[in-house]
């Protein structure tokens, strides 16, 4: 796009359930832009904290809210959100959860990229790359207990030590941007992952409907929690991690070997239960086996 030309249109869509103050200050963020956003889009999913008064009070007017009756998850909000962004028109949907900040030029230089789809990369409130997103994401080998087998942050260690731009195989919905023809393409972000995974399904679609995907080392994102990876798996988490889990390795696995991780890590789980996470987490991973099965025909690629 040349300098004479209307830059693309970009709606932002941000995903949040009770955390108020978080929210406030990521809005701060994008209000911060040295760039504007055409609209940003908030799904509320059902918040029970003071959400509704922190965003009446917001006064921004390309603002809109949506506020649902339930809640309907991470990947039930951003289904929702990518939907009413497409449905509008515009050209760029970027997607951001509610604890992150934008740097002021952010957009700008995502803007700046001629590609589909682009990842700002993240940092942590000390400066430090904390960006977790996969350079290598692996469902050809039965043997990669866990599919994300190299990111973008323990390839490089820090932003400085990246290259310009690094080409991803999986993404986070906090910092993603896409052009709207990728879900003309490949069609919604899955709800029915709920939480965890979703934002994985959607850049393995992409992937796979030809469509590279870029972090882009000088668009920067500050993630103002720290990352806890370590989620029980004996309680409700737990089974959607491992349900997920499950269900991108039966819709994607590339051999059958790797189609039937799921059901050697269900084993392993529920040998080693009395050793490590007990019933609880055996009777999660058996529940997530089965729940899985059931998600193993791919979402629908057209939007109706």
């Amino acid at each position: 796009m040349s300098p004479h030309e209307a830059r693309e249109t970009v709606a932002v869509v941000v995903v949040t359930y009770n955390r108020a103050d978080l929210l406030d200050r990521m809005l701060d963020g994008l209000a911060a832009l040295t760039t504007a956003p055409d609209v940003v889009l908030v799904v509320d999913n059902a918040s029970t904290d003071h959400t509704p008064q922190v965003l009446a009070a917001r006064t921004e007017p390309w603002l809109r809210v949506t506020r649902t009756a339930e809640n309907l998850g991470g990947a039930g909000g951003f289904s929702l959100g990518v939907r009413q962004a497409y449905d509008g028109g515009w050209d760029r949907i970027w997607l951001m959860d509610d604890d992150v900040v934008p740097a002021p030029d952010c957009l700008d230089v995502l803007l700046a990229q001629d590609e589909d789809c682009l990842m700002a990369v993240r940092e942590d409130r000390s400066g430090r790359l904390c960006e977790k997103a996969a350079t290598r994401f692996d469902l050809t080998h039965p043997w990669a207990v866990k599919p994300k087998t190299a990111m973008v942050e323990t390839d490089f260690g820090t932003r400085a030590a990246m290259p310009e731009r690094v080409e991803l195989e999986n993404v986070a919905f906090e910092g993603f941007m896409c052009r709207r023809g990728v879900v003309t393409r490949i069609g919604l972000p899955d709800p029915s992952y709920f939480i965890f995974y979703d934002d994985v399904d959607f850049a393995v679609r992409a992937r796979r409907a030809g469509f590279r995907i870029w972090a882009v080392r000088d668009a920067v994102l500050v993630r103002q929690l720290d990352f806890d990876q370590q989620h029980d798996l004996a309680g409700w988490k737990g089974f959607y991690m491992y349900r997920n889990l499950f269900a991108v390795h039966f819709r994607y696995g590339e051999n059958a070997l790797v189609r039937a991780k799921p059901w050697l890590v269900a084993l392993a789980v529920v040998v080693l239960s009395p050793l490590r996470g007990g019933r609880a987490e055996a009777r999660n991973v058996l529940r997530a086996l089965r729940a899985a099965r059931s998600m193993r025909a791919l979402p629908p690629t057209t939007i109706d």
